[in-house]
């Protein structure tokens, strides 16, 4: 039974804004089968001679094996004598004998129960004045423990657990200026361990009241250092209350002649041990699982390279994976409560898993195979958080992100003027009647984010610098060449490639549906190379206004807070390719600075430059590999590729080369491969994902 009063008659009584959120929220975990098997009474705001029938109800009827357990979450009350009263919707603090519920009429109650497990809760508080923001649930002051003395059940076991000692006050939630309801810091606990399973302290799959009442005391000492719950249990042997689904899984020793084949000297031996552990990987028996998922854990930390590989790949196949990464809620209207689902996939051990979320607004409740999500949020603007799912086998995290917007005013449809009535034209008899035309589909409402209202000024900037230094890129081309044959010889033309992608990267910035991700990663691994100081003033300036296109680019990404740069693993047989096709060339020009040293001490101020441009290569080539999302990384990897192209023609054209020339044009060569993969990728990816 959960008793809740909040709204009272009398003045002189602070209404309170927990009691009605503690008992929907205790009453909804409690009446979950999944946790409890409990069948849940709710006393709200009532009088006091209806709270005292229902209790000495609940106690008369009960029978010996009945588990009762009584919320009560109200003012707190003492008489001028010293005795404890609950108060009531219709109590008055002057004549509490006859308008609040005695603590001694529920003690009397207790003793005639047949019941021999009775578990009482007290969220009330037994102190006086309190700090600013914090409601206060009693006055006076009382021991609890002394008006529910233990002597009164007659040898029967019982408990009682109240939210704070005798001398301290019970907290609300935190004030909200739009007076919300949230539940009080001690139910709130109490809500949070019963849901969560995190008060099975053994993970033994039971929540017990010991372990429940720690619980309550640590996560109340951490919200509120200046509340101490306290008990008085007198139980013969535990006493469960819920069910958890923290239940740890206790690996089950793989069979001697396996462990022994797992450490066989021959190679093919252990080998077959890794496919036969992978078969118990998948068993529905989750001990027999987690203790493969050990002995392969041990051989691909420690086994040779082939054996090695073959048992991570058993392992990654056991993963913990979620459907969908990331929970997009897009616009959500304030005070809506929009829900979504997580699943979980792979085999039985890698569903095996618990849910954590980031913040208090977002709420995850355990189903089948996943869990629920809903949003509980107040104030207007983009958010972000995680829920994070741990398994046996690991731990990954979903992203929560999206926009919480003001509900959109709806003007009233103006009525039509009073008139006659329209007469409807006739139709000729042998006419046929009108088809009716086909429903259109609705259009999707287009995306309101900060990269879809209005045109951002920084990538506008990145966009113009970016045609400046194609422009300058131009002036160097043509200018300097007296004829088309000088054009060809002395090299202008490679400077065109480099030109073409400064005014793709451009164009990229300022189209809608490219300037999120395509556009910035393109202008940023042009940038790239741009940093090393290479050719005449007008080529400097150029990759001068790369330089600030790529950092106002930067800023664009930065202030749109729905995206985020994060390194991640390469994805992609076309992104492994583009990969190894940078390393190749990275590989390249280190060949033909080496030849350069090697050829004469002259020419290694020459060979330094090759070096240089080949380490800014390289570490181009990893970062857009390895950068998320996949779009921004392989429109990196692209701009990286194009530029890293242009770059080696004007080297060769502008340096002397040497017996090694070659193996820079197959390193272009493979420049030109790596940039004709990432840009089917990224146009592939970047359709997807903005």
């Amino acid at each position: 039974m959960i008793i809740a009063n909040g709204e009272y008659d009398n003045p002189g009584l602070s209404a309170l804004r927990s009691p009605a959120a503690d008992a929907e929220a205790l009453a909804e975990v409690l009446a979950d089968r999944n946790i409890s098997e409990f069948d849940v009474q709710v006393v709200r705001d009532e009088t006091a001679h209806v709270i005292a029938s229902r209790v000495e109800d609940l106690f008369a009827d009960s029978a010996p094996d009945d588990v009762l357990l009584v919320h009560f979450s109200c003012h707190g009350l003492k008489s001028e004598s010293g005795e404890l009263f609950f108060a009531a919707r219709n109590t008055r603090p002057e004549r509490l004998a006859s308008s609040a519920v005695p603590a001694d009429f529920v003690q009397r109650c207790l003793r005639m129960s047949r019941s021999r497990s009775i578990v009482l809760l007290l969220d009330c508080c037994y102190g006086g004045a309190f700090s600013q923001g914090v409601a206060v649930r009693a006055s006076g002051e009382a021991g609890v423990f002394d008006a529910f003395p233990g002597g009164g059940f007659g040898g029967r076991g019982r408990a009682v657990i109240t939210a704070s000692n005798s001398i301290e006050y019970a907290f609300e939630g935190d004030h909200l200026a739009d007076d919300h309801a949230r539940p009080s810091v001690f139910t709130s606990a109490l809500v949070d361990g019963l849901r969560t399973g995190d008060a099975d302290r053994d993970e033994d799959g039971w929540i017990a009241l010991s372990e429940l009442y720690d619980y309550l005391f640590d996560s109340v000492r951490e919200r509120n250092p200046n509340q101490t719950p306290s008990r008085d249990i007198e139980m013969q042997g535990e006493l469960y209350l819920a069910r958890s689904r923290r239940r740890r899984i206790k690996p089950s020793p793989v069979p001697a002649d396996l462990r022994a084949a797992s450490e066989d000297p021959n190679m093919f031996t252990r080998l077959g041990a890794v496919t036969e552990l992978q078969r118990r990987l998948m068993s529905e028996n989750l001990s027999v699982a987690i203790g493969a998922h050990e002995v392969l854990t041990t051989m691909a930390q420690n086994d040779i390279q082939h054996i090695a590989d073959a048992a991570g790949a058993a392992r990654e196949e056991a993963r913990v994976r979620t459907e969908p990464e990331v929970l997009r809620f897009g616009q959500v209207v304030r005070g809506s409560r929009p829900e979504a689902r997580i699943r979980l996939a792979g085999p039985p051990i890698a569903r095996a898993c618990r849910f954590a979320s980031s913040h208090s607004w977002l709420q995850v409740t355990e189903a089948a195979d996943g869990a629920e999500v809903s949003l509980d949020l107040a104030e207007i603007g983009p958010f972000d958080g995680q829920v994070t799912v741990t398994g046996p086998t690991g731990e990954v995290e979903v992203r929560v992100e999206g926009e919480v917007i003001q509900e959109p005013e709806t003007r009233p449809t103006p009525e039509p003027e009073p008139g006659p009535a329209p007469v409807p034209e006739p139709r000729p008899v042998h006419a046929p009647a009108p088809t009716p035309e086909p429903a259109r589909r609705p259009t999707p409402p287009a995306e309101t984010g900060p990269s879809r209202t209005k045109r951002d000024p920084f990538a506008v900037a990145a966009a113009l610098f970016a045609f400046a230094s194609a422009v300058y890129l131009v002036i160097i081309a043509f200018p300097l060449s007296s004829s088309v044959e000088d054009f060809f010889e002395d090299g202008g033309w490679t400077i065109i490639p480099l030109g073409a992608l400064a005014i793709g990267a451009g164009i990229a910035m300022l189209t809608p549906k490219t300037r999120r991700m395509t556009g910035p990663g393109l202008v940023c691994g042009l940038a790239l190379l741009s940093m090393i100081p290479f050719g005449p003033v007008a080529l400097v300036i150029a990759d001068g206004c790369l330089l600030v296109a790529a950092v106002c680019a930067l800023v664009s990404v930065r202030r749109d807070r729905s995206f985020r740069l994060e390194m991640g693993k390469p994805q992609g047989a076309l992104t492994v390719a583009a990969l190894v096709s940078g390393i190749c060339a990275t590989l390249g020009l280190v060949i033909q600075a080496a030849g350069l040293f090697g050829y004469s001490s002259s020419r290694a101020d020459e060979g330094a430059i090759y070096v240089m441009v080949a380490v800014v290569l390289l570490i181009g080539t990893v970062l857009g590999g390895f950068l998320r999302p996949v779009a921004f990384g392989v429109a990196f990897l692209g701009g990286v590729s194009g530029g890293g192209f242009a770059m080696v023609c004007a080297l060769f054209y502008a340096l002397p080369s040497t017996g090694v020339a070659y193996v820079g044009w197959v390193m272009a060569l493979s420049m030109t491969i790596t940039f004709t993969l990432v840009v089917a990728f990224a146009a592939r990816k970047a359709s997807a994902e903005n």
